[in-house]
C-alpha cells in the first residue's frame, strides 16, 4: 500500500535532493526547514520512514556521536561507491572507472562482494587536505 505524502515529507525530500551530496544530521535538517514548521521529531520520524523506503541513508562519522543522514534516492546515486570526507562530512561519488577496477579486484582477490549501495568509504577530501 501507497505512504501517505505529507507535506512535511515532501519539504524534506525536496531539500535532501538538493543536498545530495551532503551528509545532514537531522538537527541541520531541522533549522533548514525551520520556516516551513517542521519540527525535529517530525524530521526524526519522517527520516526514519525514508530510512526504510531506502530513499536516505544512516551514515556515522568518524569522532562523532552524532548520526547524519543522506539522500540516496536518485539512480546516480543507488550504483555509486560514496567517499565521505571525515573534516568537512561532504560526500563524493566514487569516478564509476575507479569503483568498478575496486569491486572487481576484490571480487577477484578476496573473494569478496562489495554492496553498492550501501558501501562509504571515509578518508580526507582534496579541499581539506589542501587547507
Amino acid at each position: 500500500m501507497p505512504k501517505y505524502m505529507t507535506k512535511q515529507r515532501k519539504s524534506l525530500l525536496a531539500y535532501l535532493s538538493l543536498h545530495a551530496d551532503e551528509t545532514l544530521s537531522a538537527r541541520q535538517i531541522e533549522a533548514a526547514l525551520s520556516e516551513e514548521g517542521i519540527s525535529i521529531s517530525a524530521v526524526y520520524r519522517n527520516l526514519a520512514e525514508l530510512e526504510k523506503d531506502g530513499k536516505v541513508r544512516r551514515v556515522n562519522q568518524s569522532g562523532s556521536r552524532e548520526v547524519f543522514f543522506q539522500y540516496t534516492d536518485g539512480a546516480h546515486c543507488k550504483e555509486c561507491l560514496h567517499l565521505s570526507c571525515e573534516k568537512c562530512g561532504k560526500t563524493y561519488h566514487m569516478n564509476t572507472q575507479g569503483a568498478a577496477m575496486l569491486i572487481e579486484n576484490l571480487a577477484q582477490s578476496d573473494e569478496f562482494t562489495i554492496d553498492k549501495t550501501s558501501t562509504v568509504l571515509y578518508g580526507v577530501c582534496k579541499d581539506c587536505r589542501n587547507k
